[in-house]
């Protein structure tokens, strides 16, 4: 459930502008702003049901991008790659004293931190 919660979250990251305006409103509230369905459906105006609705297929749709553009998931294995990198780099990093290559390897991990 939270894993799917923050998968989701993520997957907004990459694919929210996709949607129309409600899909992407009423998705933020619900995954950013921690809004219920219910108040989700007195700010719209619509039923708990059509909130509901509207998440759900908004998910749908996230994960329908994902699974053909997979951006989130390159990302992650950049990340991966990146990371190694950087464990590399500071291996290497232990052994000199050029502040300036310490700085880029600092750099670098904090990218794949990200």
């Amino acid at each position: 459930m939270l894993e799917d919660f923050l998968y989701l979250n993520k997957l907004f990251d990459f694919y929210g502008s996709l949607l129309t305006d409600r899909q992407r409103q009423c998705l933020q509230m619900y995954l950013c702003e921690d809004i219920s369905l219910s108040e989700i459906a007195d700010y719209f105006s619509i039923s708990r049901q059509a909130a509901s609705d509207i998440v759900k297929r908004s998910s749908n749709l996230l994960k329908k991008y994902e699974s053909k553009l997979s951006l989130a998931q390159k990302q992650a294995n950049r990340n991966i790659k990146l990371l190694s990198i950087t464990e590399e780099l500071e291996k290497v990093n232990a052994k000199l004293t050029d502040p300036q290559l310490q700085q880029i390897t600092m750099d670098l991990h904090n990218l794949a931190a990200e």
